[in-house]
């Protein structure tokens, strides 16, 4: 059953950002995940606006998302975001 990792994101350092960005999709893929939004248009319906990025990506299986953003490589490119990059909120959502 597929899984989703949904992350909204406000980008508050772009370069020290994009260090972290670089290195996503290649470890994304060693855990099968596939990007299904990411950034582009949005309209926030309800809630707080503090957040300009939103992702979405899906995964085989929820097990498989959650070894991806535990694994050493994607904590490792966090770390760039996390250094004053960005803030971002992760949520894994198991599919129906």
């Amino acid at each position: 059953m597929p899984a989703y990792w949904m992350a909204r994101a406000r980008v508050d350092n772009p370069e020290q950002y994009k260090k972290y960005a670089d290195q996503v999709p290649a470890i994304l893929e060693r855990f099968g995940g596939k990007v299904l939004a990411r950034g582009g248009k949005f309209q926030i319906m309800e809630g707080p606006d503090a957040f300009k990025r939103f992702v979405i990506i899906e995964f085989p299986t929820f097990e498989d998302g959650v070894a991806c953003f535990e694994s050493d490589a994607y904590q490792a490119a966090a770390a760039h975001r996390r250094g004053g990059g960005g803030v971002v909120e992760v949520v894994m959502l198991d599919g129906m």
